[in-house]
């Protein structure tokens, strides 16, 4: 099945890039007074509660008991929300914010030969060669981070960071071969399903959270509101329409971004690898999407 990205799925796309290229920078301030688990659990569970207001007010329906579709939904909640949201939170704590949203830039170097052989987009040559320079720039981000493993700790979040793209990359596959179900219940339940994992483990680490400060206080709720709910249904709704692979021309935006939140607002410092890398990803997803990029740019 070949989809045609619409208007509205392109908007999306860019939107989504701003929004998260911008989610790693507000997750540092929130570590800034909270614990990751802490973190992970509260945009979670102020995204589940958001999407299933929107659930109730519109009217829709939770699915009925259906084995298969309420097997996707867990699995796709875990991989999608619960398990990224832990290593991203945990990993942040020890490298910048800018390498976790450069990190994310490895999703379609995951997705696409898992869509070959578990979807209904196959890997040609041209998106191998893509997918071959985008590799070459991930290791050029991690590499000196493999060669210390087992020295501290950084290494470790490094690898934390990419389990989190991993993560992200087989939950884009599996949503598109979900059973039928509307994009908004599926991105809600899919919260709910990382919120009630997160929940007891948080609790049980980390205990009931305070307000620690207005700034992280803030950045918390707009983790839940942002990147958390309303990305989480935009993801769901696109992948839907336009694609697993389409969906991964979010990532042109999300490192670039990244880098300047994380620059600009941080105060971080970007090595020079970081560049590389990022030309490295981008010339990989460019030749991987050319003909999505083509339609974008040239209109045909």
């Amino acid at each position: 099945m070949t989809d045609n990205p619409t208007t509205r799925d392109w908007a999306g796309v860019i939107a989504l890039g701003l929004i998260w290229g911008g989610t790693f920078m507000v997750v540092a301030i929130a570590l800034e007074g909270y614990g990751p688990v802490t973190v992970a659990t509260a945009r979670t569970t102020l995204g589940a509660v958001a999407l299933l207001g929107l659930v109730l007010a519109t009217g829709r329906r939770l699915p009925g008991w259906n084995g298969a579709l309420w097997w996707s939904i867990s699995i796709i909640g875990i991989l999608s929300t619960a398990l990224p949201f832990m290593l991203l939170s945990w990993g942040q704590q020890y490298v910048p914010s800018a390498f976790a949203g450069l990190s994310m830039a490895a999703i379609p170097l995951m997705v696409l030969p898992l869509a070959h052989f578990f979807s209904d987009e196959p890997l040609n040559l041209r998106k191998f060669i893509g997918v071959t320079l985008g590799f070459c720039g991930a290791l050029v981000l991690i590499g000196p981070g493999l060669a210390q493993l087992g020295q501290g700790t950084e290494p470790l979040a490094q690898l934390a960071c990419i389990g989190a793209a991993f993560c992200y990359s087989v939950a884009s596959i599996l949503t598109r071969r979900c059973p039928p179900i509307d994009p908004v219940v599926l991105a809600a339940l899919t919260l709910v399903v990382g919120s009630v994992i997160l929940f007891p483990i948080m609790l049980a680490t980390e205990g009931w959270p305070e307000w620690e400060s207005t700034r992280s206080g803030l950045a918390i709720v707009a983790l839940g509101l942002l990147p958390t709910a309303l990305a989480t249904l935009l993801r769901v709704a696109i992948i839907l329409s336009a694609g697993s692979v389409f969906m991964t021309l979010v990532n042109y935006q999300v490192p670039a971004w990244s880098m300047v939140f994380g620059a600009w607002i941080l105060s971080e410092a970007l090595p020079l690898r970081f560049f590389a890398a990022l030309a490295l990803i981008l010339t990989g997803l460019a030749i991987s999407q050319w003909f999505s990029l083509r339609r974008m740019l040239l209109g045909d």
